[in-house]
């Protein structure tokens, strides 16, 4: 069974940094995505970051560009967002999700549909 931990969340000044985390657990299949959303509170979950294990693949939205970097730790099963120079609007619950039926991060990664999720680690930018 798919298991997806978040960690790494907290309160960070504007301009600071987090590096988030998404342990996985649980997969039969060789190749997956991890995906990273994030939900505002009164908006909608979008998607920020995609990596495929274990061929690299990566896709990152327009707000997450030169300041997000995915990255995964084979050896741990994780999967890693560094977010540096965080603004007010960064905030929200960012949730891992996980697709273990592709290769790549395609351009409609962000609009998928997934059945596994994990439980969410709340950032906030706040001075």
């Amino acid at each position: 069974q798919v298991q997806l931990v978040e960690s790494g969340g907290g309160l960070v000044q504007p301009g600071g940094s987090l590096r988030l985390s998404c342990a996985a657990s649980g997969f039969t299949s060789i190749s997956y995505n991890i995906i990273w959303f994030r939900q505002a509170p009164g908006k909608e979950r979008e998607g920020v970051s995609c990596i495929n294990k274990p061929y690299g693949s990566t896709k990152y939205a327009d707000s997450a560009k030169g300041r997000f970097t995915i990255s995964r730790d084979d050896a741990k099963n994780t999967v890693y967002l560094q977010m540096n120079t965080l603004k007010p609007d960064d905030t929200g619950v960012y949730y891992c999700a996980a697709d273990p039926s592709t290769t790549y991060c395609s351009g409609r990664v962000f609009r998928s549909e997934y059945n596994y999720w994990g439980q969410g680690t709340q950032v906030t930018v706040s001075s």
